[in-house]
Formats: C-alpha cells, sequence, structure tokens
C-alpha cells in the first residue's frame, strides 16, 4: 500500500474546456500504467456546526465520454450540482458513499471523521479499486495504493465528481433535517454558522444532529441545560 504526489497534467486540449471544469489527465495516467478502477474520493461537510461528513467515491471507465460541466462543487450552482449527480451516477462504473454522523464526529474529532467518511465511500464501491486518488491526504486502512494531489477536487476529474456526489447527497439529507427542525433553517445553510443558525441554536439550543464538540454547539448546549 502506497501513496505518492503527482504533478498536475495540464494538455492544451484543456483550454477547450471552460477554466474551472475538469477532465480526466490524470485519470488517464493511471490509467496508461494499467490501474484500471481509478476511484477519485472526496469528502464535504467538514465545516458546519449540524449534520454528517459525507465522502463519495467515483470511479469512471477509462473509455467513457468524459462529462462535461465537472468541477468542484463548491463552483458549481445547485442545479448544475443537481444535474451533473445524476449523470456521474449513470455513467460511472460504480460510485460509493460514506456518511458519519455527529456523535461519530465528537467522538473520531472532525479530521479522522473526514477520514473516516472517505474510507467508508471506497469500502461501499461495489469493487475494490486499483488505485485510490485524494485530495492532500491519506486515508487510513486502504488495500489500494494512493496518490495524493494538492486541491484534488479543483483539478481532478474523478475527485470533482465525488466531492459533486458528495455535496448534492449532503444537502439532500440536510433538507430532511430542516423537516424535522425547521426553526434552524438547516434547508438554507446546510449547517454552517450563519447568523440565522447561531440565532436559532441560542434560542433552541441543539439538536441531536448539531456537533456537540464544536464551540458554539457546547455553548448553546451549556446555555439550555
Amino acid at each position: 500500500m502506497g501513496t505518492r504526489k503527482l504533478g498536475a497534467a495540464r494538455p492544451a486540449t484543456a483550454r477547450s474546456r471552460a477554466p474551472h471544469e475538469t477532465a480526466p489527465y490524470v485519470e488517464r495516467l493511471l490509467w496508461s500504467a494499467g490501474l484500471v478502477r481509478v476511484a477519485g474520493v472526496d469528502e464535504v461537510g467538514m465545516g458546519p456546526l449540524a449534520g454528517p461528513v459525507v465522502a463519495a467515491a467515483v470511479v469512471f471507465a477509462a473509455d467513457a465520454t468524459p462529462l462535461r460541466g465537472i468541477a468542484d462543487s463548491k463552483r458549481l450552482p445547485a442545479p448544475a450540482r443537481e444535474e451533473a449527480a445524476a449523470a456521474i451516477r449513470q455513467t460511472a462504473l460504480g460510485v460509493g458513499l460514506g456518511v458519519v454522523d455527529p456523535e461519530e464526529i465528537d467522538r473520531l474529532n472532525i479530521y479522522r471523521a473526514g477520514l473516516e467518511a472517505m474510507r467508508r465511500a471506497v469500502g461501499a464501491l461495489p469493487f475494490a479499486p486499483d488505485h485510490v486518488v485524494v485530495d492532500a491526504r491519506r486515508i487510513p486502512d486502504l488495500d489500494a495504493p494512493q496518490t495524493r494531489y494538492v486541491r484534488a477536487d479543483a483539478i481532478v476529474y474523478s475527485v470533482a465528481a465525488a466531492s459533486i456526489v458528495a455535496k448534492v447527497h449532503r444537502d439532500g439529507l440536510m433538507q430532511a433535517l430542516d423537516a424535522l427542525y425547521p426553526a434552524y433553517g438547516f434547508a438554507r445553510h446546510v449547517g454552517y454558522a450563519t447568523p440565522e443558525h447561531l440565532r436559532a441554536l441560542a434560542a433552541h439550543g441543539p439538536t441531536p444532529w448539531h456537533r456537540r464538540s464544536f464551540a458554539p454547539c457546547a455553548a448553546a448546549a451549556r446555555g439550555s441545560a
């Protein structure tokens, strides 16, 4: 099990794509080395005060036509993310999701929770990947070799796709929580520490989906005790 870093591959054909779009340049390097099932992995939801951390792993076929509009999920508006997520799920060889809930986040700490979500996402693929590409970190307890790539969610095709799938899935979970706890505005801020969210925390205290190890939630819990 190894870990290595790749330099960015940006051939001239990249100019035909929008500046923020990605194409499978890194994947092609790995495919050409005989690594057929290359999994891009990314997580979302590290910063919010509430809700889970969600990770996705996405594997594309080497002979598949690259999708347009694949980019870091933070660069895309919600409708474009949802459209892209549907296309990814339809065309990918495999998609895996990993979820770590707030209780586990509080027990593990947020950094380790993010790694655990990514490990679970790889484990949820319908097959074992030949290689894993991840954003600047090493996922523990994987049998497949890994490549760490700085800002992979912005410049590596399969990692950007994973960021989209994870973001859309997590946003859906937060919308479901909004229906259960309408006073907090989860559908609007998806758990981040907006003024609206902080006011709701102060007024109502934390829900079971708040991360008690995060300072604003801990303070709200003390205030509501």
